[in-house]
């Protein structure tokens, strides 16, 4: 029985392809929209999932003054090294810790220069940053003691500098500084908010110093959470060590703030997968759009085979047979719309996350929700047609031209 249903409804659909296929047009867009849209916002959420990731392991960022305006950072008590010391030394949960401070410097080898930030840096920094050593060596503690003028350099900086020449061992000038290139750091590429992160110079923080800015400054101090410590304990460990050796008081601000990228990657995720929900929504309405082209074609097969129906009915026809026949057209129709839909969305999501460069993150939940919401589409915009088919007499259904 359904079987014949189905055989008849395909005769129908051939026999006025160019129309069923406009029909089906509305439910292929919805499809392949709803299917694209997810993916990409997937593909997204998961590239600043892993750039914000690539910036270190679980990483957290001290620096003076309150956050979000609310107080100045010049106003604010500036950190000093023995804060990174002390953090490094009494908090089981933190297993790296860096002072860092930076400039903007023109950087000259032979008759090219090129400007940069010139970090100076602990060497926990490099660890903080899961930076990895590419050719040469890392900053040794005796020259990290001693302040000496040797420097690592980022894939961005020597590639200008240097080109296709073999950095190591020779001789840059920071400003008016001679440093020793010791080092070159393993690409790291853009971060999220769109910086080169191997745009960078670091050499030991005494000279940087000594040579450099002059002072004993430190702008911010970098922290790894230990493995298996949840990060929120960990800044909470570190507020209260700061505090205690900034001799705040009780009920007073901090006049420092502690920044977990944790927090970040949570807050641009949660951005992106609302923004995807809503896209995708957007784009469930064309489904909806789609059973209304549905639902209008098949009131117009009504009306078309109007005599047919009544012949049917006149000669034993049920009324839930001529029903299901109409029912199981709409269906189908709405069915091989969502399945062109699916094949459709598969190959622009493919292109269009090639061409903006994130990871293709199909997801088969949606997938098949989006086939099966197309095959409901069918049921809900061809029940009424079909009913409508159904309960025509079979004598005024004769008498129809």
């Amino acid at each position: 029985m359904w079987w014949s249903a189905l055989s008849l409804a395909l005769k129908e659909i051939r026999r006025n392809l160019l129309r069923s296929g406009l029909t089906m047009l509305g439910i292929i867009i919805g499809v392949a929209a709803v299917i694209t849209m997810v993916t990409m916002g997937n593909g997204t959420t998961a590239k600043i999932t892993a750039q914000i990731e690539n910036l270190g392991s679980n990483m957290l960022i001290l620096r003076p003054g309150q956050r979000f305006l609310r107080g100045s950072r010049a106003a604010a008590k500036p950190l000093d090294l023995s804060d990174s010391e002390a953090l490094r030394r009494e908090l089981s949960s933190i297993s790296a810790a860096a002072a860092i401070t930076n400039r903007p410097m023109s950087i000259i080898y032979g008759n090219t220069n090129w400007t940069t930030s010139v970090t100076g840096m602990e060497n926990d920094y490099v660890v903080v940053r899961n930076w990895a050593i590419s050719a040469g060596r890392n900053i040794t503690d005796g020259e990290q003691r001693a302040g000496a003028p040797a420097c690592l350099l980022g894939e961005t900086v020597r590639r200008e500098l240097f080109s296709y020449q073999d950095a190591i061992g020779e001789t840059i000038r920071l400003g008016k500084i001679a440093c020793e290139v010791i080092g070159i750091l393993t690409s790291k590429g853009q971060s999220t908010m769109g910086s080169d992160q191997d745009d960078v110079v670091l050499i030991p923080l005494r000279a940087h110093w000594r040579l450099i800015s002059g002072g004993q400054n430190v702008s911010h101090i970098y922290l790894s959470g230990r493995d298996g410590v949840d990060t929120n304990k960990a800044r909470r460990d570190i507020e209260l060590l700061m505090r205690e050796r900034r001799h705040i008081g009780a009920g007073d601000e901090d006049d420092f703030n502690v920044i977990d990228m944790k927090e970040i990657t949570k807050t641009m995720t949660g951005t992106t997968e609302v923004m995807t929900s809503l896209l995708g929504a957007v784009a469930a309405v064309s489904l909806v759009v789609g059973g209304i082209g549905i639902m209008n074609i098949m009131l117009v097969s009504v009306t078309e085979r109007t005599r047919e129906i009544g012949i049917r009915l006149a000669i034993g026809a049920l009324e839930r047979e001529v029903q299901r026949q109409f029912l199981v057209e709409a269906v189908v129709l709405s069915s091989v719309g969502g399945m062109i839909g699916i094949g459709l969305a598969l190959v622009a999501s493919y292109f269009i996350a090639a061409a903006i460069n994130i990871p293709l993150i199909l997801d088969g939940s949606i997938i098949l929700l989006a086939f099966f919401f197309s095959a409901l589409v069918g049921v809900v915009f061809g029940y009424f047609p079909a009913r409508k088919a159904a309960r025509l007499d079979p004598i005024e259904a004769l008498r129809h031209e």
